[in-house]
């Protein structure tokens, strides 16, 4: 049962707590563009590049994740749609 919780985290080289870390860091992120969208949607004067800038921002970090995990590999240069 325990290596249910553990076989992910240690494939990309953290301990289950690392991972969590990490993995709720990127979802609370994505919940607060969310809802920058859900808001800016409603008044498009706010919030005008929030979204945008935070799915950058994970974007950078997901691909410096990913490149630290298998250097060989080239990580995506930019966004795709």
């Amino acid at each position: 049962m325990l290596d249910a919780f553990n076989r992910h985290p240690t494939a990309v080289g953290e301990s289950y707590s690392q991972h969590m870390g990490h993995a709720t860091s990127f979802g609370v992120t994505m919940i607060v563009a969310g809802l920058a969208c859900i808001v800016h949607a409603i008044f498009p004067f706010w919030f005008e590049k929030t979204a945008s800038d935070c799915i950058k921002r994970l974007h950078t970090r997901m691909s410096a994740r990913l490149r630290a995990e298998n250097p060989t590999t080239q990580a995506p240069t930019a966004l795709q749609a």
